[in-house]
């Protein structure tokens, strides 16, 4: 029974060992989950403002009223893009995802993508001439 007491009094310190070299190792896992996070909401923000875009493209809108769609859903640094190839508008919205601010770690932005194809039906006003190019 002596020599249990005596190997307990040797590990005293390394619970506090063990958690000073594990603490970081969770702090940069945490760190790195919530810049992921970030990455996907941008992402679904993007699918969204392509996806906005697309509908008021669908419903006869022209490419100004397209744009002004995407803006409404995307950042303000996003790029919108719209191609028309025959029957199909494709609108494409990107822009860099700053991870939060709030992190106050110099962690890179990402430039996410996004886009959505619709068909344009006969007979929808506002395809002609001076609809999407």
């Amino acid at each position: 029974m002596h020599r249990f007491r005596r190997s307990a009094h040797l590990d005293r310190g390394s619970v506090t060992a063990e958690a000073a070299l594990v603490l970081p190792i969770v702090a940069a896992f945490a760190l790195g989950l919530v810049w992921l996070i970030s990455i996907g909401l941008a992402q679904v923000q993007a699918t969204d403002a392509a996806r906005d875009a697309a509908r008021e493209i669908a419903r006869g809108g022209d490419q100004t009223t397209a744009t002004v769609a995407a803006r409404r859903t995307a950042p303000d640094l996003a790029a919108v893009g719209l191609e028309r190839d025959g029957d199909l508008v494709t609108v494409s919205v990107a822009f860099p995802s700053r991870p939060p601010a709030w992190l106050l770690v110099p962690i890179p932005s990402v430039d996410v993508h996004a886009s959505a194809t619709v068909a344009i039906e006969d007979g929808v006003a506002g395809h002609g001439e001076d609809g999407v190019e």
